[in-house]
């Protein structure tokens, strides 16, 4: 089929990947534009940019998705189907509807269930058993169309984001080769989401950070897990700030929320709401290194 690619990181390139090995003729590929990174400025091309170069497939960053540049460029290659992966960008309804068999988008969640920008983020924040991909068409309501196809996976109790995102990025691709045989056959199936059951994964913010140690020791750790790789979660230990990148679970306490219970090469076990204790065993001062926490007492002993 003749497919135009619109994605943005690394979790696109499982599904251009895939649509590339399946034989699919990609006649063009939308990314973002290259972003400074880092202390030089320098303009990086997006993973998903990079990826399409190495397969000669030809690249195109609109600055606008509606000022008419984007949709003649969408004319003129004339596809018969968009295939949207984490693009970042709302694609207006005459872009939707210019291809043969229409656009679909591959959403790391189980819809309708977190619809948004961080999917992913917010089933590891809320403590989800379970997670997933949904392959679905695209309408002008943000992700609310047909969904075509879902593929599950459960939440392990200590994954992190990007484990989970490793996984639904691969989810995605399978679930994406599966789906567009049925469209060009005609057996694809739209199963129309249930609004009533509708949940929102809002984009992230540095809000979301600082851990209020009043929270149980479960909801802490998946405030950690889920915050990664940005924002991170954040808390003051002994006078110091830190990103917090992991984190197990300790034992029971009396003690009020907040209080360091230990520091040792176990990491630093600190109090919580639940009358349980959550242990510090990756952390990154501000200023410093991301290492162990055993390793940062080495040098920085906390006296209880």
């Amino acid at each position: 089929m003749r497919i135009l690619f619109m994605g943005t990181p690394d979790f696109a390139v499982a599904s251009l990947r895939r649509l590339v090995e399946d034989g699919h003729e990609i006649c063009g590929v939308f990314t973002q534009p290259d972003k400074p990174k880092n202390r030089g400025h320098k303009l990086l091309p997006t993973p998903v940019k990079e990826y399409a170069l190495s397969q000669n497939l030809p690249v195109y960053q609109p600055e606008k998705m509606r000022d008419g540049t984007a949709l003649a460029i969408v004319q003129e290659l004339a596809p018969e189907l968009i295939v949207v992966a984490a693009y970042g960008r709302i694609l207006p309804v005459d872009i939707l509807e210019t291809p043969k068999y229409g656009s679909i988008n591959v959403h790391a969640s189980i819809l309708p269930k977190y619809r948004g920008a961080a999917p992913i983020n917010w089933a590891i924040l809320n403590d989800e058993p379970e997670t997933g991909v949904s392959i679905m068409y695209m309408a002008q309501a943000l992700d609310a169309g047909d969904v075509l196809r879902v593929a599950r996976t459960p939440i392990g109790p200590e994954e992190d984001l990007p484990s989970l995102w490793d996984r639904l990025a691969q989810l995605g691709a399978q679930a994406l080769s599966e789906t567009i045989p049925t469209l060009a056959d005609g057996t694809a199936v739209r199963m129309p989401q249930d609004e009533t059951q509708m949940t929102y994964a809002p984009m992230l913010s540095k809000e979301l950070s600082p851990i209020d140690w009043s929270h149980s020791a479960r909801a802490i750790d998946c405030q950690v897990r889920g915050l990664q790789p940005w924002p991170c979660a954040t808390a003051e230990l002994a006078g110091t700030s830190f990103k917090i990148y992991r984190t197990t679970p300790g034992a029971p306490c009396t003690q009020a929320p907040g209080t360091i219970l230990s520091a040792g090469k176990q990491g630093i076990e600190v109090a919580c709401g639940d009358g349980m204790s959550l242990f510090v065993t990756e952390l990154q001062a501000q200023g410093g290194k991301r290492m162990s926490a055993a390793a940062y007492l080495l040098g920085h002993p906390i006296s209880l």
